[in-house]
This record gives C-alpha cells, structure tokens and sequence, in this order.
C-alpha cells in the first residue's frame, strides 16, 4: 500500500479532527448515577475474540480445535487462545469467575452469580465478514436477559461491564475495497457507534464501563508475516490505531465531562501502550519471542488448528508457549495477556473500577 495516499489521509484526519464534533449524540447520564456502595460482584462483557470464552458455537471456529486451550483449562474450550484471555484476568482482578458464555447459560446456570459473558469471536461494533452478533445485537440479548429477571437491579448495579473492540471492524472495511481516503470518516462513524453502545449498557444500570482501546495492530503476527515476524508494521500503527484512540479518548473523556458523579462511570483500558511496554521489553515479563506466533500452520494455506481432510493436523506449535506472547496471527497467549493484565496493574489502569 503507498505511503502517499495513507499521508493525505493523515492530513484529511487532523484537519477532521480540529473541526468537527467527534460525538454528536446529547446524552442525560445523571439520572443513571446513582452512588452504590456495595462492592462489585458480576461482570458483563461485550466484543470479539479477544474476550470470547466459548460463546462460538463448535464446529464454526479453530477455538474449539486442539491445540487452543493446551495451557488452559487442557483442551479446547472455545478461548482464543491456548489459555485465559482478557475477560478472565478482568474477572480475576475484580475477585470473581470468568462469567458463563451467553451461549452456555442454561448448560451453567451455577455461574450465572459471576455475570454474562455475550463477547463472540470475529464480531465487531458493525457487522463484520463473520456473522456472529454485533455489538449492538450483543446488548440486546444482555437487554432480554434483564427482561426476563435473570438479574435483579441490584446485581445490575453492583456489575462492572468490559467492551472489546480489537479491530474486526477495520479487516472488513480493508477486504471490501474501502479507500484510504475514506478511512478517516469510518474511524470516526465506529467510534460514534461504539460510544452510543457504551452509553446503552451504561443506561441498562452498570455501574461502570470498560472499553479498551485498540490494540498495536500493527504489532499482529498477521500484520508482520512479511518481515518474518522481526517488526511491526508502524504504518498501521501510526495511522489507524493511534487516530482510533484519539478518537475514543476524546469521546470517552467528553461523556464523563457530562457528569458530575465523582467518579468516571466510562473507562478507557489501554492495550496499545501496555502491549508496546510488553513487546518492547519482553524479558522483563518472560518472554522470549515478542512477535512470532507459537502456532502457526504449516504453509499460508493453513492455520491454527487446521487438519485436513484426512484429519492430519496441518499446524505447528512452539515449545514453550509460556515464552511466546502471540498464540496464533492474531490472539496473545495466555502468557501475554498475563504480561499486558500485569502491564495494566502496574499502570493502575484498573483502579478508577473501584473509585
């Protein structure tokens, strides 16, 4: 792709940005924050893969074929990952099990307590060219859920809720032919959705919402396939992910302008700067390869945890994928997403939950 049209972009970008609202929409969120002391006890999540826990149905993606979930729970169940992803450690943090998938609610009713899982892998804020539910569809069964009395206004309001959106949104708009030059009003149309849908499960009575930014896509294995793996591809991330998050930090920072709670009901959780503190000093949270993926298929014809028609697996697996940050092109393993959870800590970026 030329640099050239992807500059023009840049221009087109900052003068947009300088001129317009990013968030048109007038919101009332006073009536919604109310003070409640009792501590958080469920959490509700909302997004793609990189906060799936089995909500896929199996048979229709690689997540419930080996070798994901080697690390944990021992075999595949449905984590893109070769063990626990982010929601887990966002529910480790807030002191509750990982909530039970949406799609395995009535097969775990004894996990309900911990709150609801409705994040599908491949989804986006739109749809995207996976046809599991989007974001917005993704509320609505949260919606029917509270309809239908699985959760007391209590539990609701004791809850904190995670959005993902790891960029789903961005591999549909490249795979249908859109233009660069018409990149930056589609940043801004799915930070504008993405902001309604937050503002929408704030209102169903959440105490606080988490929506992470997005991540180095650059940085992805998919993304660094061409330098085998040595270096991010710095054009994606200078461009996309650093103007997306400008983006949401403007919008996000507006909503909780527009309150005069004391705390900030909306909660910008960042990847980006914790997945570069980690993929730029990886020793120091043991890992030893911080681009390469531990599994990969055997040619470009195949991925993680393909086979073929004979049933022979057509895929590779490192050693120790304890060492690796990248599981497969897209998704950290377990010992990433633990470096970027202890990344997160350390910056406190998970303490304005509890304030």
């Amino acid at each position: 792709m030329d640099f050239f049209p992807f500059l023009l972009s840049l221009i087109f970008l900052i003068l947009h940005l300088s001129g317009r609202r990013v968030v048109e929409a007038e919101v009332n969120l006073q009536k919604h924050h109310h003070d409640h002391k009792g501590i958080i006890s469920k959490l509700f999540v909302f997004g793609d893969s990189y906060a799936d826990t089995g909500n896929i149905k199996r048979g229709l993606a690689n997540s419930w074929k080996h070798p994901y979930g080697i690390t944990f729970p021992g075999k595949p169940a449905g984590r893109f990952s070769d063990g626990r992803v982010l929601t887990d450690h966002i529910a480790k943090y807030l002191k509750v099990k990982s909530p039970v998938p949406y799609s395995l609610r009535k097969l775990m009713p004894q996990h309900l307590k911990y709150g609801m899982n409705f994040a599908f892998g491949g989804t986006g804020v739109f749809d995207t060219l996976n046809p599991g539910p989007n974001m917005t569809t993704q509320i609505n069964f949260f919606q029917q859920v509270i309809k239908d009395k699985v959760y007391t206004a209590s539990d609701i309001n004791n809850s904190v809720a995670l959005a993902s959106v790891a960029g789903n949104d961005y591999t549909r708009y490249t795979v249908t032919n859109g233009s660069v030059e018409g990149l930056p009003s589609f940043i801004e149309s799915l930070i504008n959705q993405t902001i309604t849908n937050i503002i929408r499960i704030k209102g169903l009575g959440v105490k606080k919402v988490i929506v992470n930014n997005l991540q180095p896509i650059g940085c992805l294995p998919s993304m660094t396939t061409s330098t085998s793996f040595k270096q991010c591809n710095e054009t994606s991330n200078n461009l996309l992910a650093f103007y997306h998050n400008i983006l949401l930090t403007q919008a996000v920072t507006k909503l909780n302008q527009q309150t005069k709670h004391h705390s900030k009901p909306f909660l910008i959780l960042n990847l980006y700067d914790s997945f570069m503190s980690v993929l730029n000093h990886p020793s120091t949270h043991n890992i030893r390869d911080e681009l390469r993926p531990c599994c990969v298929g055997v040619s470009s014809k195949y991925f993680c945890g393909s086979v073929d028609e004979n049933n022979v697996k057509k895929y590779l697996v490192c050693e120790k994928p304890k060492s690796a940050f990248f599981w497969d092109l897209v998704h950290p393993t377990e010992a990433g997403w633990h470096a970027v959870y202890n990344k997160l800590r350390i910056m406190n970026a998970l303490q304005q939950i509890h304030d």
